[in-house]
């Protein structure tokens, strides 16, 4: 083995068990020639106004992490520094480096970084390995596609369920015999219901001051007080384990409803563990399906729940690489309009919208329905900027990263991206929330009215979409039952509805 000193450089969001850098080099040069770093970068922290609870999340994770590898024998170096370079380059000027090996980032600046520019900056080699977090760096289902081309995430969902064995019978049939139960899983919280919260864990001596930390520091979202997450895999595993035990078997049907009672109803709240190395994509999908084999939960809840991690989460990483870098520009519906103020505040008389916000601030977690349907809905509908769009989710939410968001929020809450992401722009009345919900009761507005003091701003604003936007919903076939809509409304009910929506849009 070499005697060469090399340093393996792990991002605070690849706490992988099994790290691909840690195991290559190891192989190559043996532990007493490696040594592992991390880096806080206050650059990297202060880049937007993130959600404190997150910056809590990764910092005390990295923290334990790093803990847990020296209990495992590795040599382990962490800084905290201005930046990413400032922090390598004392940790190789220290340790004599002569090579450094990474892994790829799932984000694009920091992958360009990585490829384009630290070698340069280090003055040594550097070698990024491919990125093994996700399951389409392992096996792209349409490894030829144009980024011009569509594809529809049901077809590339089913061929990683084929290729992964994922719900699937001896003959190759689906579970269950179909390949989505989504037709299923769209039923209202009956108020008789109260869903257990999720597992919660009380921070140790390491988490404790991260929190002191990240409350010294200033900007950010809400507050780090009362951080309960998951920090070791350990937890995060009891937290998979506490989601399958108590609410997986109602995940499917209620996993379209939205409460002002709840915050996380039967959702997993996995995905922040998951984004940063916790928990992997096939450890959780493997383990609803022991649980569906086992009886413990229906095929709707099993199939709705291993289609979010195997389908669209991986769906969306894939669009994200084959889109980018334009992805973040794109505004097919040529949106114009600043994002209201009333989003930093959730200081707005839409009680949706409010609870939303609110819930934002205070947790950094919402479920992915009130995302779409309650803030990217409004979004769209009242021609928000979708980067202005995009950078409040990134800045709010616990589980937010650019490879994550920039196709949900751009591509397919806001339909920006001319339809790659998803077929249609998703886009609701009042009446989808009313039927889906319990927010239209007690709200000052009246969810049946569109016009008039009264009306509801959603009702007001998704008839003014469609009346802007008629020659070009009427070319979407799927749009079809929504634009004929439009034919009860003449002419002066029409103009009545965009005077409305000015209005509105002048109030926010």
């Amino acid at each position: 083995m070499s005697n060469t000193p090399i340093t393996v450089w792990l991002l605070g969001d690849q706490l992988l068990r099994a790290h691909p850098a840690i195991e290559a080099v190891e192989a190559q040069a043996g532990r007493r020639n490696m040594r592992i770093v991390l880096v806080e970068s206050d650059a990297r922290i202060a880049q937007m106004p993130y959600q404190r609870k997150k910056i809590v999340l990764i910092l005390s994770a990295m923290r334990h992490y790093a803990a847990s590898l020296r209990e495992r024998g590795y040599l382990v170096d962490e800084v905290r520094a201005p930046s990413f370079v400032a922090g390598l380059q004392r940790h190789v000027a220290q340790h004599r480096s002569q090579r450094l090996v990474t892994m790829a980032a799932a984000e694009y600046a920091t992958r360009r970084f990585q490829q384009d520019y630290l070698s340069q900056a280090l003055g040594i080699q550097v070698e990024v390995l491919p990125n093994t977090q996700f399951l389409t760096g392992r096996r792209n289902p349409f490894p030829d596609v144009e980024p011009s081309q569509r594809v529809i995430m049901e077809r590339f969902y089913r061929a990683m369920r084929r290729h992964f064995d994922v719900l699937l019978e001896p003959d190759g049939s689906p579970t269950g015999g179909a390949w989505n139960f989504d037709r299923l899983n769209r039923r209202r919280l009956p108020r008789s219901v109260a869903p257990p919260p999720p597992l919660t864990f009380e921070p140790d001596a390491i988490t404790r001051r991260v929190i002191a930390e990240v409350e010294a520091r200033s900007g950010g979202v809400g507050t780090a007080t009362g951080f309960a997450l998951a920090v070791t895999h350990a937890q995060a595993e009891a937290a998979l384990a506490d989601f399958v035990a108590h609410r997986l078997a109602a995940f499917g049907p209620y996993e379209d409803a939205m409460s002002a009672a709840h915050d996380v109803l039967f959702h997993s709240m996995l995905s922040p563990y998951l984004n940063i190395g916790l928990l992997e994509p096939l450890q959780i999908v493997r383990t609803v399906e022991e649980a569906y084999r086992a009886g413990a939960a229906p095929i709707q809840s099993v199939e709705g729940f291993a289609r979010q991690i195997i389908g669209w989460r991986e769906y969306i990483y894939w669009q994200y690489w084959r889109l980018m870098p334009g992805l973040r520009d794109a505004n097919a519906w040529n949106a114009t309009r600043p994002l209201p103020r009333f989003f930093w505040s959730g200081d707005t008389n839409m009680r949706c919208l409010r609870h939303v916000i609110e819930r934002a601030i205070a947790t950094g977690y919402t479920h992915h329905i009130e995302r779409l349907m309650i803030v990217c809905n409004f979004c769209l509908l009242a021609g928000i900027r979708p980067s202005e769009v995009n950078d409040w989710f990134l800045a709010h939410y616990v589980d937010a990263y650019d490879w994550v968001m920039q196709p949900n929020v751009i591509g397919m809450g806001l339909n920006a991206d001319g339809g790659l992401t998803a077929t249609k722009p998703y886009i609701a009345s009042a009446a989808y929330i009313r039927k889906m919900s319990d927010y239209c009761d007690g709200c000052r507005y009246d969810p049946k009215r569109r016009i008039g003091p009264d009306a509801c701003p959603f009702n007001t604003l998704y008839w003014n979409f469609l009346i802007r936007h008629e020659a070009t919903l009427r070319t979407n076939p799927r749009m079809g039952p929504a634009v004929l809509g439009l034919a009860r409304l003449d002419a002066s009910e029409r103009e009545a509805v965009m005077r409305q929506a000015e209005m509105v849009l002048g109030e926010n």
